[in-house]
């Protein structure tokens, strides 16, 4: 297989406890994020790896594919490679459990990224700000690239600082966007480097990667998402999928 997609789903959330499994339009978030997934045709093949038989069912229910994991998992890549290990496949992209807006062509950004440039291991999503708020908001992470569409440096601080220009509403930073590609190989070899720290200052997991040397593609998207973290952001998700409803019957 080219490229798999593993949507890891636990429901112990701290926030939000089974936030997979709260309605949204008269279907389950993990519905929603499954279906759009599968809209791609650059996907072999989609699984749910989840870690409670409440959200199995559910998505076997659905007509979904999902596999139980061990319960045990630090992270979503722990829990991810426990499903790609048996697998032959070149690219496994990690798909959020809690974005149900993700499109199709989000996905196929980051898997032709890593299918098209032999020089990268790693790929992600970034999207230029729109909401001048979000630029200095610590919880929305920033990211820089090069020309060659290379990122740089992730940060929870507003980069990169304009030391000449005031008013930073007026310049232009990228959002970064939580979807990963890995390629099968390179996903073993990031779990098992040391966190580094950089990571640690930041908390931010993807740069390990970079502190370790390796490239991660940032592929421009023009879409968005809406994470659901808390269930005043399920509250945000209602109200955003009730407008694209009414615009589709506009």
């Amino acid at each position: 297989m080219n490229a798999i997609g593993v949507i890891p789903a636990r429901y112990h959330s701290t926030r939000f406890e089974g936030k997979v499994l709260a309605d949204l339009g008269g279907k389950p978030v993990i519905q929603h994020v499954y279906e759009n997934a599968k809209k791609g045709k650059i996907l072999d093949d989609l699984i749910v790896a989840c870690d409670d038989e409440r959200i199995l069912k559910v998505v076997e229910g659905f007509g979904g594919k999902a596999v139980l994991t061990a319960k045990g998992h630090e992270t979503g890549t722990d829990r991810l490679t426990e499903v790609i290990q048996p697998l032959d496949v070149k690219v496994v992209v990690n798909i959020q459990a809690d974005e149900p807006f993700i499109r199709p062509e989000m996905i196929h950004g980051v898997v032709s990224a890593l299918l098209e440039d032999s020089k990268a291991v790693m790929s992600t999503l970034m999207v230029r700000i729109r909401n001048a708020e979000e630029i200095c908001n610590p919880n929305v992470v920033k990211v820089v690239a090069d020309k060659y569409g290379y990122a740089l440096y992730f940060s929870r601080a507003p980069i990169p600082y304009y030391r000449d220009e005031k008013g930073h509403p007026k310049q232009t930073y990228y959002r970064h966007l939580g979807l990963y590609a890995y390629t099968k190989d390179f996903l073993f070899t990031f779990r098992n480097l040391p966190v580094s720290k950089l990571e640690k200052a930041e908390k931010l997991e993807q740069l390990r990667a970079l502190e370790h040397g390796y490239r991660i593609r940032a592929i421009e998207t023009k879409y968005d998402t809406v994470g659901i973290d808390t269930p005043e952001d399920l509250e945000l998700a209602k109200k955003r999928l009730q407008e694209e409803m009414e615009n589709v019957d506009a």
